[in-house]
């Protein structure tokens, strides 16, 4: 190993050992340009496809998470079954961190596709009711029996991946791991999203895709296994 090689090795070690980011720090780290390279594995296939996406995260103001929160009309609400106190997200909008998200994907078969949403998270101590049908996780969503450091809440989108319309789902956070980990109920599938920071400038990004039962079981069949390696860029 020459000299060049060792002051690279050190500078990576120094950037694994940045400090343990809390909850607001990780989605501050979050915010800016990120450009991707992902490989998906369809496992009822056997296919195998490779894309790279670029996309930015802009974090949202008070006005546009109240906007998540309410919708555009002021008879209904885009999230009937959940009921959140919004006096903490008044007085400090940075509980509940959210994103306006865009992005643009090419596969390598020449596909694109480009998309925008907001989403917002919020921990589940400002959520004073939930009537949402409760469903099992599976097994890539479980976490640890020791729960006391993990913050939990709702992943409130204005526009769902795979389907059109608002949609919940639950996240995950901890701290010592520095993981976000998101699982949303499609109609027909179940969607666990795992991102992890290990430099303050990578991320290691893992989705699997479940087939979602028809009698409300624990999903077991995937569909789809996803790795990535995601870079922010500051120009």
């Amino acid at each position: 190993m020459n000299l060049s090689q060792l002051f690279d090795f050190a500078n990576f070690n120094q950037k694994l050992n940045f400090k343990m980011l809390s909850f607001q720090d990780f989605f501050t780290a979050c915010a800016g340009l990120w450009k991707t390279e992902r490989i998906y594995h369809f496992l009822l296939t056997g296919e195998i496809e490779r894309s790279y996406t670029e996309f930015r995260a802009d974090q949202l103001n008070s006005a546009e998470k109240q906007h998540i929160l309410t919708g555009s009309s002021a008879a209904s609400t885009p999230f009937p079954g959940i009921k959140i106190d919004l006096d903490p997200l008044t007085r400090d909008p940075s509980t509940c961190p959210g994103f306006a998200i865009a992005f643009d994907t090419r596969s390598e078969t020449g596909e694109e596709v480009s998309m925008s949403l907001k989403a917002l998270f919020v921990p589940d101590r400002y959520v004073q009711e939930a009537t949402l049908e409760s469903m099992p996780l599976p097994l890539a969503a479980r976490i640890p029996n020791d729960t006391s450091e993990i913050i939990q809440g709702f992943y409130l989108r204005d526009q769902g991946y795979s389907e059109a319309g608002a949609i919940a789902g639950r996240f995950t956070y901890q701290p010592t791991r520095q993981t976000l980990e998101m699982t949303t109920y499609y109609n027909r599938s179940v969607a666990v999203d795992q991102m992890r920071f290990v430099t303050p400038d990578v991320r290691m990004r893992t989705i699997v895709t479940y087939q979602r039962p028809t009698d409300g079981s624990l999903p077991t069949v995937i569909d789809l296994i996803g790795f990535g390696v995601e870079r922010k860029h500051t120009t």
